[in-house]
């Protein structure tokens, strides 16, 4: 989120948009990245498990972090309106969990949200919060078809480093003190 870590609220849910599957998106996609036959050829595809041509499952993941980003750019904008300096975002260490629940074939139009679900102040970079999201797209019968759980970073808005850290922090800004703090 682009808000600080102490103001980032549990459980709102961010509506991130939608997006309409194509079945010539399909199998560009699926042709560059991902390509398995129930991908890429409608005919082979209809005698497939699936009984037709289906997204890759990272193309959904794809379409959906496309979106998240782009909600994350616009969620800067509000908050500047609302007359605030936006927090910073930070990586994305990892993804716990990740779910393709039902396929998307052409014509379905998904749809994408962020909820946090947790949050905690990091253990090993000082500064900075741990966010622990859930992003869910349902399709427009309303059916799940993706769901991960993504943590990522998050500034805290009022850390103060303490003597010791700052003093730590300077220090490596010498190459001969990193050599030194290296050693064991």
């Amino acid at each position: 989120m682009t808000r600080w870590f102490e103001e980032i609220e549990l459980s709102t849910i961010y509506d991130l948009g939608s997006h309409t599957f194509t079945e010539a998106e399909i199998i560009r996609f699926a042709t560059l990245y991902d390509p398995q036959y129930f991908h890429t050829d409608p005919d082979a595809a209809r005698h497939s498990h699936f009984g037709g041509l289906v997204a890759s499952g990272w193309h959904t993941v794809s379409v959906g972090h496309r979106l998240m980003v782009d909600r994350l750019t616009a969620e800067e904008d509000i908050v500047r309106t609302e007359g605030s300096e936006p927090g910073v975002a930070g990586p994305s260490p990892g993804v716990n969990r990740m779910n393709f629940s039902a396929p998307v074939r052409p014509g379905d139009t998904v749809r994408f949200t962020l909820s946090v679900t947790n949050k905690r102040k990091s253990n090993s970079i000082p500064g900075w919060g741990l966010l622990f999201n859930l992003i869910e797209a349902h399709n427009q019968h309303g059916n799940l078809v993706y769901s991960a759980d993504l943590v990522s970073f998050s500034k805290l808005r009022d850390f103060r480093p303490t003597l010791r850290l700052r003093a730590a922090m300077a220090l490596s800004r010498f190459p001969v003190f990193n050599k030194l703090m290296v050693r064991k």
